[in-house]
């Protein structure tokens, strides 16, 4: 038993399946809650990230730019087992699902910094001196000229870095976040049956990544290229 729910395995593999699909996508609502935290903490982090990196101080950016590369070029497991594993020694305890989520949105603002970024550099020069002869402070020309006609070039690139989150949300379950693969291992190690539950897994995981690829890819295209209308 698991969430509550029974799985049987007195008939044959179509009924084991189907009595531990519930429990699947119980440990699926995880995953995804997971991600979408994840992923909004990394779009947060990844403009504040960009932006801090865009300042000519260099008392600012430097620092920044070596927090983006650590977070870029180390591995998420080891990310994971240090929040997991250190942070209470220093007397900060958080949930297992907070460690992970905070671990999965760190590690890919990384990546979202450097595709907003690409995309503030591909911004036409003259938005900025425009900006400049209207005399603009630098947060109202971010606010309503840059990021607008940036945003709408970066959505394939964060889409599919959305995509990369979801397949690697799974690595949450090695610090016993309750998951899909967590619970399809569970299910495998009391009935000695693996090949149901994490074929159902992989099934579950191509059906989701297909599913956000596709509302990725209808949003770049809803999204018109000479950027976002203010009004």
């Amino acid at each position: 038993m698991l969430f509550g729910m029974h799985w049987d395995t007195t008939g044959g593999m179509l009924t084991f399946a189907w009595s531990i699909l519930p429990i699947l996508l119980v440990g699926l609502k995880v995953t995804l809650e997971a991600t979408v935290l994840g992923f909004l903490l990394a779009l947060t982090l990844g403009l504040l990230f960009a932006l801090l990196q865009g300042i000519r101080l260099r008392i600012i950016s430097w620092p920044v730019r070596f927090v983006v590369e650590f977070l870029r070029d180390t591995p998420l497991l080891v990310q994971l087992f240090f929040l997991f594993y250190v942070l209470p020694g220093f007397g900060l305890s958080l949930p297992a699902f907070a460690i992970g989520t905070l671990a999965l949105g760190a590690q890919y603002s990384a990546y979202c910094a450097e595709i907003y970024r690409a995309g503030i550099e591909a911004v036409g020069r003259g938005q900025w001196e425009a900006a400049r002869a209207l005399d603009l402070d630098r947060w109202t020309t971010y606010k309503d000229i840059i990021l607008p006609q940036a945003i709408p070039r970066i959505i394939p690139a964060l889409g599919t870095y959305l995509v990369s989150m979801i397949k690697d949300a799974p690595l949450l379950s090695a610090i016993s976040v309750l998951d899909m693969l967590a619970a399809a291992n569970i299910i495998g190690g009391q009935t000695y049956n693996y090949l149901i539950p994490l074929t159902l897994v992989g099934a579950l995981f191509l059906l989701t990544t297909l599913v956000v690829s596709y509302l990725v890819h209808r949003l770049d295209r809803w999204l018109p290229k000479s950027g976002i209308p203010l009004k």
